[in-house]
């Protein structure tokens, strides 16, 4: 297992379609693909199925898989190079540093699909979308730039409706459980963690939102963690 691991690394260093830690990228994106059409990403996008699930959808968009884990990177970035699929790359690198890799406005879309929900409350900063992570998108989204969150966790879902409503933000879209109802075709696509639900149990959650120009205040957070707190007591 090791060796193949090392031997992945090794082969998406030589992927036309995947960039390690790249430089001067700021900017750059509609070089890299050769056309000016909308950036989308997904983050912490493991194996890439979203990233290439939506690039065969949408041909006239741009999807750029995003993970520091380049050994399951590997699978979606080999598939896209075989199915030639022009329109998707990947981008090894923490999600922490986007401001370093596209300038202000350059992205149009965030898919968050089934992400850590880092469920004990002292880890609540890790979750991709608590306030600290939406203000580092706001710094790469245009105006208005849009959000998506597929998730199986009630509590992330649940959490993700708390921020929206507490920090002003929109609400496009939202669902307790999407394959309840006849989903739009992007949300059929199935990451292999979801696929690994062999007896069907689980509710899907979806919810779609933008941001605001700004989002309010920090101090905002710490309220926002007391009150997680308090529900966390009370359970």
């Amino acid at each position: 297992m090791a060796q193949k691991k090392l031997q992945r690394f090794a082969d998406i260093k030589t992927f036309e379609n995947v960039l390690e830690y790249p430089k001067d990228m700021q900017g750059n994106w509609k070089t890299f693909f050769k056309n000016s059409h909308p950036i989308i990403l997904e983050l912490a996008c493991g194996r890439g199925e979203y990233t290439v699930g939506l690039a065969k959808l949408f041909p006239q968009q741009n999807f750029i898989g995003i993970d520091v884990k380049g050994n399951r990177m590997y699978i979606g970035a080999k598939k896209c190079l075989e199915e030639k699929l022009a329109n998707a790359a990947f981008l090894r690198t923490q999600i922490e540093m986007l401001p370093d890799y596209f300038s202000a406005g350059e992205v149009d879309e965030i898919w968050i699909t089934f992400p850590d929900p880092q469920l004990r409350t002292s880890k609540a900063k890790k979750r991709l979308t608590h306030p600290r992570f939406l203000r580092l998108y706001q710094q790469v989204l245009k105006q208005p730039g849009f959000i998506n969150l597929k998730t199986d966790s009630p509590a992330l879902f649940n959490f993700t409706k708390r921020v929206i409503e507490l920090y002003n933000l929109q609400l496009i879209e939202e669902s307790a459980n999407i394959y309840a109802e006849d989903p739009k075709e992007e949300l059929k696509i199935k990451t292999h963690y979801e696929s690994l639900d062999i007896a069907q149990s689980k509710k899907i959650f979806y919810l779609k939102f933008s941001l605001p120009i700004v989002i309010k205040d920090k101090d905002m957070d710490d309220a926002l963690q007391e009150e997680l707190k308090v529900t966390e007591n009370n359970n």
